[in-house]
C-alpha cells in the first residue's frame, strides 16, 4: 500500500519520516513517499491516481485549495476550511477530501499550552491561505468568539472572512498591534520563517501577558518568531506538534488503524537536529 505527501517544495517535509516510522512499528506492508509536481500538473496527477495506484496523499503548500477542488466528496471540515490536506483514493475511482490541519492545531495547543482556553478571547491568525482558513475554521468550531485575520493582501483575507462568517474579522498588516489587543493567542499560518524563506518580522507589542504564540513552521523548530515570543515570556506552540497531530488521523484514513503508540516526536527531533 502506498501513501504520501505532495507539495512544492516538499523536500523539507518530515511526513515521510513520521509515517514510515509508524508503518514499520505497525508491521504494515506499506510505504509513504514524497511527490513534488509542477504546480500546473497537480490536477492531472490527481486524476491519474484515481482507482488505487495510491491509497492517499497528505497535501501541503501550495496545493491545499486545488486538492479540495479535485475531490468528488469532501468532509464538512474540508469544505469549511476551503482546503484539503488529505486526499483518499477509493477503489471505485472516487477521491475523498478531508482537512486534519485543524485537529492537529488543537492537539498541539492541548499538548504544549494546556491552560489555553479557546473560548475565552479572540485569536489572531497571520495569513489568509489554506492553512489560515483551516485554522480559523477549527478555532471557530472549537468555540473561539472571534478570529482576527491579519494579511498583507486584504482581498484574500476578506474572501476568507466572507466564507466563515461574521466571527472572522479582517485587519491590515499595519494594524497588527490593534488586532493583538485582547487576543488569547496569535498563530503564524504563513510560510514566513521556513528554511529558505524570509523570516516573519512582526512585533508582539500589544499582546497581553499569558497569551500563546504558535508557529505552524517546524523547520526550523524554533523559528525566530517563537524564540522572540519565548524570550518575551509567552507560552509557545511549535509546528512539529501540529504536524504530528494532523498526521495521526491521516494515518488512520490511509491504513484503517490508528498509529502505534510511540515517541515519534523524538524521531522527528533527531532528524531536525541532524539537518541543522
Amino acid at each position: 500500500m502506498v501513501a504520501g505527501v505532495i507539495g512544492a517544495p516538499v523536500r523539507h517535509s518530515l511526513s515521510p519520516l513520521i509515517h514510515n516510522a509508524w508503518i514499520e512499528a505497525a508491521g504494515l506492508d506499506a510505504i509513504y513517499i514524497a511527490l513534488s509536481p509542477q504546480p500546473e500538473r497537480f490536477a492531472s496527477l490527481i486524476e491519474g491516481l484515481r482507482g488505487g495506484a495510491m491509497r492517499g496523499l497528505n497535501v501541503t503548500l501550495p496545493f491545499k485549495e486545488q486538492a479540495l477542488a479535485a475531490a468528488d466528496v469532501a468532509s464538512e471540515r474540508a469544505r469549511r476550511a476551503g482546503a484539503a490536506n488529505l486526499l483518499v483514493f477509493e477503489p471505485d475511482g472516487a477521491v475523498r477530501a478531508d482537512n486534519t490541519d485543524g485537529e492537529g492545531l488543537l492537539t498541539a495547543f492541548t499538548e504544549q499550552a494546556p491552560d489555553f482556553d479557546v473560548t475565552a478571547r479572540p485569536v489572531v491568525v497571520l495569513g489568509a491561505g489554506g492553512a489560515a482558513r483551516g485554522a480559523a475554521a477549527a478555532l471557530l468550531d472549537a468555540g473561539a468568539p472571534e478570529v482576527r485575520i491579519v494579511n498583507r493582501t486584504r482581498d484574500r483575507a476578506e474572501t476568507l472572512a466572507a466564507a466563515l462568517g461574521r466571527a472572522v474579522t479582517v485587519h491590515d498588516w499595519g494594524g497588527l498591534r490593534e488586532a493583538l489587543a485582547t487576543a488569547s493567542a496569535v498563530i503564524n499560518a504563513t510560510s514566513l520563517g521556513l528554511v529558505g524563506r524570509a523570516p516573519l518580522a512582526v512585533s508582539l507589542d500589544g499582546l497581553q501577558a499569558g497569551a500563546v504564540v504558535m508557529d505552524m513552521v517546524y523547520r526550523p523548530l524554533r523559528t525566530a518568531f517563537l524564540s522572540r515570543a519565548s524570550a518575551e515570556g509567552y507560552v509557545t506552540v511549535d509546528g512539529l506538534a501540529m504536524l504530528i497531530g494532523q498526521a495521526a488521523p491521516s494515518f488512520e484514513a490511509f491504513f484503517g488503524r490508528p498509529p502505534p503508540d510511540m515517541d515519534v516526536r523524538r524521531i522527528a527531533l533527531t532528524a531536525l537536529e541532524g539537518a541543522s
